[in-house]
């Protein structure tokens, strides 16, 4: 059996509003509190309207297949050449600030490889699967602060590797590895 349309809209409706309490909890930046940012959370959680927070999983999903949940479980289709919107505004934010980990298969992957794919960091995911519950406020509690007083959860400086180059002055200049 099917549910109504307008049940599945009040049961969407509802599912973006507790992600968008997830993320206002955690004091992410306000630019990453839209429902863009909820959906993202909502398909790195593996939640679709009906599924109970408690059964949140963790599955890894590229960006277009993130895109493809928000379609097919939320019923909020994004154009294709968003893509590109939804990686750089919420996704990359929420690597940076620990909420989601890049290829955990392989951290080694480069930056702009199509097998990307992205997980929610595990600590969330047991934070997200107390919503709603007696427990929320605590584990709350427990997640901020073992994020370091938010530390974890303020945009930083991407830590990549750099190759030092002595210049025809000797100074030694410190540069991104590149082709």
């Amino acid at each position: 059996m099917t549910k109504k349309p307008a049940v599945r809209r009040g049961m969407t409706a509802r599912r973006i509003t507790q992600a968008l309490k997830i993320l206002s909890s955690l004091n992410v930046h306000r630019e990453q509190q839209n429902e863009r940012s909820a959906l993202v959370l909502l398909a790195l959680l593996g939640m679709t309207p009906s599924r109970s927070w408690s059964a949140a999983t963790d599955p890894m999903l590229g960006i277009t297949e993130m895109m493809n949940v928000f379609r097919d479980q939320f019923g909020k289709g994004y154009a294709p050449n968003t893509r590109e919107t939804v990686r750089r505004f919420t996704v990359h934010q929420f690597v940076q600030i620990g909420l989601v980990v890049a290829n955990p298969d392989d951290p080694h992957r480069p930056v702009n490889s199509p097998a990307n794919r992205y997980q929610i960091a595990p600590a969330l995911l047991k934070l997200a699967r107390t919503l709603g519950s007696p427990a929320w406020t605590e584990s709350l509690a427990a997640y901020i602060a073992t994020a370091g007083a938010l530390g974890r959860l303020q945009p930083r400086e991407r830590d990549m590797p750099l190759v030092a180059v002595k210049l025809l002055s000797g100074k030694k200049v410190p540069l991104t590895a590149g082709g």
